[in-house]
């Protein structure tokens, strides 16, 4: 590790992080709406991006400065488990391709914003949507805290802000002028800031790793070095837990651990409201489709990400924080100027996600609870007011989280985040195929499997907490290790269909239904259909709605989604 403060990597750093400012002010003006005063214009920027745009957002949403930190971290802490974030972003898409159409048609044609206005207008129920929005804020606190962790783990490497014995204040400064700065331009430019700062973002976060994969390998002596290095690495044994480090390749008794979290989180991922946020912001269903296909370019780069924690074993990087690891490898490997660039691309790749998890977490606040039950008369201009102003307060209370808390608990609690918000898939994606599920049921459901998935959290214990230390535990009934955000949904699940059938048959109030069947499966230009450009624009005519009039909405997409003639 270098002494003192790195100048030559802190001044690209703040080039670049200063262009980016730029940007995200600029970015208000950047197709600027009539009316500014609409959570569309301001929270979805104004439903008007096409593929490209989308796809830079999506990925600067999904893949966070906390991914480029902690994916590789997990692997220099306890080898091939970490992998398994590579395998979910596989599984992911060909799940999301099945039922965001469906999602996007369906929120364009009534105006949501939000999950939760889908799930009030599928079910007729605002207890239902307002535990959707409940679970949505709560799990994307912690994930905007882990960002400012991964801007945080940089800013300490560089030796930025001072040692342990710096006031906390002079230590902190650095990041909360980062936090203030994003505060602005996302009050300021709304969902567009991001999606401007995400070309930035991405391109850095590209040229970092094709330069990281080819330079790093030459210095440490080739992949062959690297593996028997980070091999005997984890061979040895942790005195924390009197087992091996890790291991190369997953043991049997790691197997239904690693596998049920890799699907768990594919479930998971797109349950977030920042990445319905990004989804609900694109101009057209075929934008979501054509992303779907092309999002995997991400996975590609995740793969080659997660390799640099062997690197970091391999280069003899030795960090208390696991976090610091990859940072730490590059601080030591790359040269002072090119330290600096993959420094901003760490801290870019934070500004991005914050500011739209940030923005998405202010639309459920606004849409799902003031709206519905503070101030049902509330006009576009106040709703766009107050999710303005709770952005604010969502960041304010992360820098708490951040400032305050361990580290190593921020991680903790994004991972009950996760287990809480897999508890709303049965609400969010069996609306979009079926109306069968009973509304209490469904939040019946969601009570048990939020219930138990905190309380069995709460007794997982670690080296360093005794308290939500991980989110693996035994699986009822079967006896082995496995994530325990699965096994809360799958008694969600069970909840829901056995209720279901009780509350039908006893011919409970089901609620209204707002939706329709062609819903589903409308696009851009058709009547009724929010957008923000000209039908012209967004696709060939007669390129719109081809699914079922009347019935099941279930049918509506069979001959759209992947079939012959639909451009994918």
């Amino acid at each position: 590790m270098k002494d003192g403060v790195n100048g030559v990597a802190l001044a690209v750093f703040i080039f670049f992080f200063l262009a980016v400012t730029v940007i995200g002010f600029m970015a208000s003006r950047w197709r600027k709406a009539e009316n500014e005063a609409s959570l569309d214009e301001w929270g979805l920027g104004g439903r008007s991006f096409g593929t490209w745009v989308t796809w830079f957002l999506l990925g600067g949403d999904l893949y966070t400065a906390y991914t480029f930190v902690a994916v590789p971290a997990a692997i220099y802490a306890a080898g091939a488990a970490g992998f398994f974030a590579v395998p979910y972003t596989i599984l992911v898409y060909p799940l999301i391709f099945t039922f965001l159409p469906r999602l996007w048609s369906v929120s364009h044609k009534h105006g949501y914003v939000t999950t939760s206005d889908f799930v009030r207008g599928r079910f007729g129920s605002k207890g239902l949507s307002l535990a959707v929005a409940v679970t949505g804020i709560l799990a994307t606190m912690p994930y905007i805290a882990l960002q400012l962790v991964g801007i945080q783990a940089v800013l300490d490497v560089m030796g930025v802000g001072g040692g342990e014995t710096t006031h906390w204040f002079i230590k902190d400064l650095p990041l909360l002028i980062a936090f203030a700065v994003l505060a602005a331009y996302t009050y300021s430019s709304g969902l567009r800031a991001p999606a401007l700062i995400a070309f930035v973002k991405d391109g850095l976060i590209y040229l970092v790793i094709a330069v990281a994969i080819i330079y790093i390998p030459i210095k440490l002596g080739g992949f062959d070095d690297i593996f028997a290095k980070a091999g005997e690495a984890f061979a040895q044994t942790n005195e924390a837990t009197g087992k091996p480090r890790g291991a190369l390749v997953p043991g049997d008794m790691g197997q239904w651990g690693y596998a049920t979290l890799a699907l768990g989180s594919a479930l998971a991922l797109f349950m977030y409201p920042h990445s319905i946020t990004a989804t609900l912001s694109s101009r057209s269903r075929d934008v979501i489709r054509r992303n779907t296909t092309i999002l995997p370019l991400y996975s590609l780069m995740l793969g080659l990400l997660a390799l640099l924690g062997f690197m970091a074993i391999a280069a003899g990087v030795k960090v208390d924080n696991g976090q610091l690891a990859i940072p730490q490898l590059f601080e030591n490997m790359f040269p002072d100027w090119f330290a600096g660039v993959a420094f901003a691309a760490i801290g870019i790749g934070a500004l991005v996600p914050a500011a739209i998890m940030s923005i998405a977490a202010a639309n459920l606040f606004t849409r799902n609870i003031y709206k519905d039950f503070i101030k049902p008369d509330a006009t576009p201009a106040q709703e766009t007011k107050v999710s303005k102003l709770v952005s604010l307060l969502v960041k304010v209370g992360a820098l708490a989280f951040v400032l305050t808390m361990d580290k190593t608990v921020a991680i903790n609690f994004q991972l009950l985040g996760g287990i809480w918000i897999l508890q709303t898939m049965p609400a969010l994606v069996g609306g979009l195929f079926t109306r069968w599920f009973h509304r209490w049921a469904l939040l019946a459901g969601w009570a048990v499997g939020m219930v138990y998935g905190t309380a069995a959290a709460y007794g997982v214990a670690s080296p360093t907490q005794k308290h939500f230390g991980g989110s693996s535990k035994e699986i009822p009934g079967i006896g082995e290790i496995g994530y325990i955000g699965l096994t809360a949904f799958v008694l969600n699940v069970v909840v829901v269909v056995v209720l279901t059938f009780v509350l039908n048959a006893l011919k409970a109030p089901a609620g209204i239904d707002e939706t329709s069947p062609s819903d589903y499966t409308a696009d851009a230009g058709d009547p009724g259909v929010k957008t923000a450009l000209p039908p012209a624009t967004v696709g060939a005519p007669g390129s719109a709605t081809v699914g079922a009039q009347g019935g099941d909405p279930t049918a509506g997409d069979g001959p759209t989604v992947g079939a012959p003639g639909s451009g994918h």
